[in-house]
């Protein structure tokens, strides 16, 4: 069945900016005494599902949630190289888009103020607030799969961390592994094709 739409991940996939969540999510490990791959095992977590697990104290949940919005207000938001590019491409394509992230709506309103072209170019957004299970559950793209009137089949995901790969595994996707945030071999038994990033890239390469 020909492929007609491609679901992306955001932060590691779209943008560049999983060393800085790497970053934050460990110093918030540190304050827990929790082991260094604490970043590691929050990622492709929901906000809500960090802190029920980890900061269950609403006080404390409270300030990491500041901590939180002041980092993400702050953080420099840029392209994954030739991810645009790519992007902008499948559009002419006429490629159905959608983001499937586990950012909430808040963080996304940072992205459309600094990239104000996604809510154009992308025709559905999947964000936490939409789903009530987390990757490496399939429910994600799913959802974005149903939003675009799309068959699972049609689907081609594309993703970076181990727990979004599995989700689009367990969609019966097609998956793309972006060796952004993880080693090249690491993620190789856990998508259909692993890419560097998207420079030189066409749909036309992943789907051959």
């Amino acid at each position: 069945m020909k492929k007609k739409a491609g679901l992306f991940d955001l932060d590691g996939v779209i943008f560049d900016t999983e060393g800085q969540y790497t970053q934050f999510w460990s110093e918030e490990g540190k304050l827990l005494q929790e082991s260094s791959d604490f970043s590691a095992r929050i990622k492709g977590r929901t906000l809500k599902e960090i802190l029920d697990r980890y900061f269950p104290d609403q006080k404390q949940a409270d300030e990491v949630i500041k901590r939180l919005s002041r980092f993400e207000q702050e953080m420099v938001i840029e392209y994954i190289p030739g991810a645009r590019e790519f992007i902008l491409g499948l559009k002419e394509q006429g490629v159905k888009l959608a983001i499937v992230t586990s950012s909430n709506d808040l963080k996304m309103q940072n992205v459309y103020r600094l990239h104000p072209e996604v809510k154009k170019v992308f025709d559905v957004i999947i964000t936490a607030d939409k789903i009530t299970r987390s990757k490496p559950d399939p429910e994600c793209y799913l959802l974005a799969a149903r939003e675009l009137g799309m068959k699972k089949e049609e689907c081609v995901v594309f993703e970076d961390s181990f727990s979004g790969l599995e989700a689009g595994r367990r969609a019966e996707m097609k998956v793309v592994g972006l060796a952004t945030s993880n080693p090249a071999e690491k993620i190789a038994d856990k998508a259909d094709v692993v890419v560097p990033d998207f420079r030189g890239l066409s749909f036309t390469d992943i789907l051959n």
